[in-house]
């Protein structure tokens, strides 16, 4: 299979008005990726969601004029969460659906994430489809075959439906205080309604998006201002979303932060108590912390480790059979419920264990406790250090005196020239000393 020039690990990403995340380039990909679609002699559908990025009217525009140039019809959703655009391309029974965000990115950078009409973000074949024919000359639908565009203005309403009826029906939230941080982002008015209409008392931060303050200060890479509201509010508990709402971060009623590792061991134990977990196991990345190995382990619960990014869990769950998976960053993928990343989904899991154990959310949260973990990135200027023989001596020493009681992970960076060096083990020192050993071979001979 060829390499990807455009799509990256999840769709097309950039600076704005700069190559590829232009307008121009925008365009393209509506003609390119309406083409690829145009299936059967059925009216052709494409439905489009958007965070708060003041460039989303730009990119919006331009691949509404890409999708009706070539004969495909046109439903805008405007700020929506990831996920629903996955949801409702399903459920409109779209050809295709497209979520313009740039996730946890500042508001300078946007992107264009593609769906199949299962709902489903593209497979590498399709994407690399799509790629040929942005450098082709696309044939062009005749004037009365031009697609129409439309506004849907009951889609946050459909999503916020879903949502709730993820949420178990004989319980609710009364009672309960909950300050949510949607990140000025796609969520900021989905999470907050669903959470009240569910009968949480609820305390909203990031909820005013100008178009330039998306992940600013706030949501899941900035939790700070959460973790201040909730102790200050006496609050339960605090979910901090990302600007498209696919992944989630928890802050205990003490202000501490809980990451992807525990909400998901917290998720898998209760399904699998419950009868509930698919395949018998949990899919998490590389990086997903050795505790989270060996609580899952005691509750008869198998570990799957992926490459790192959503797209690489999804496609081991689906391969394997599996219904929970996610990682440490936030990213909860309850195939149940959703067909990506889910924020407020695993949010509502998490809420609902919450109400049905009385416990704090610091007691709850506190599956199991982390094994030292420590991760360094290396810069270098080219070449493959990774391949040199000093350096690989060097790891496979590593790789001895950790056996059995620890791990390493060692990887290239996808986006930038960097390897990325994660050590875990019971000894905090022997963790340090570890990864200090391997940057300094890898510096050695990077230079």
């Amino acid at each position: 299979m060829g390499t990807r020039k455009f799509f990256g690990t999840d769709g097309i990403r950039g600076r704005t008005n700069q190559w590829p995340m232009t307008a121009e380039l925008a365009m393209k990909v509506g003609m390119a990726a309406g083409t690829h679609f145009l299936r059967g002699n059925h009216r052709h559908r494409v439905v489009i969601g958007k965070d708060t990025r003041l460039s989303g009217y730009m990119v919006e525009n331009a691949l509404v004029a890409g999708f009706t140039a070539v004969g495909m019809d046109v439903v805008q959703f405007g700020p929506i969460p990831t996920p629903a655009v996955g949801m409702l391309a399903h459920s409109m029974r779209a050809d295709l659906g497209v979520m313009i965000s740039a996730s946890h990115n500042p508001y300078q950078d946007n992107g264009i994430k593609l769906f199949g009409p299962d709902g489903f973000k593209l497979s590498d074949k399709d994407e690399l489809k799509i790629e040929a024919l942005l450098d082709s000359e696309i044939a062009l639908a005749a004037p009365k075959d031009i697609g129409r565009a439309r506004r849907v203005e009951d889609a946050r309403g459909r999503y916020i439906h879903a949502l709730k009826s993820t949420f178990p029906s004989d319980l609710r939230l009364d009672g309960m205080k909950v300050v949510v941080d949607c990140a000025n982002g796609a969520a900021y008015q989905v999470a907050p309604s669903a959470l009240w209409e569910l009968g949480a008392e609820v305390i909203s931060i990031g909820v005013s998006p100008n178009g330039t303050n998306i992940n600013e200060g706030c949501g899941s890479t900035s939790p700070m201002l959460l973790q201040e509201t909730v102790v200050s509010a006496g609050a339960d508990i605090g979910i901090a979303l990302d600007g498209d709402a696919d992944r989630v971060i928890i802050v205990d009623e003490k202000g501490q932060i809980v990451d992807g590792d525990q909400i998901m061991a917290l998720i898998a134990a209760n399904w699998a108590k419950e009868g509930r977990l698919s395949g018998g196991g949990l899919v998490a990345t590389v990086m997903s912390n050795l505790g989270l190995e060996r609580f899952l382990t005691g509750q008869g619960v198998d570990l799957i480790r992926a490459k790192v990014g959503d797209r690489y869990v999804l496609e081991a769950m689906r391969a394997g059979g599996y219904n929970v998976g996610g990682e440490q960053s936030g990213h909860m993928i309850l195939t149940d419920y959703a067909t990506t990343g889910d924020g407020t989904i695993a949010a509502l899991q998490v809420l609902a264990a919450l109400v049905r154990s009385g416990k704090p959310a610091s007691e709850l949260l506190h599956q199991f406790d982390k094994v030292p973990q420590l991760l360094k990135n290396v810069r270098f200027s080219g070449g493959k250090p990774l391949e040199h023989a000093d350096v690989q001596s060097v790891i496979a020493q590593a790789e001895a005196e950790l056996d059995g009681s620890g791990r390493l992970v060692i990887r290239p960076s996808g986006t930038e020239p960097v390897i990325r060096v994660m050590a875990e083990a019971d000894n905090e020192d022997q963790v340090k000393d570890v990864v200090e050993r391997i940057c300094a071979a890898v510096e050695k001979v990077a230079a």
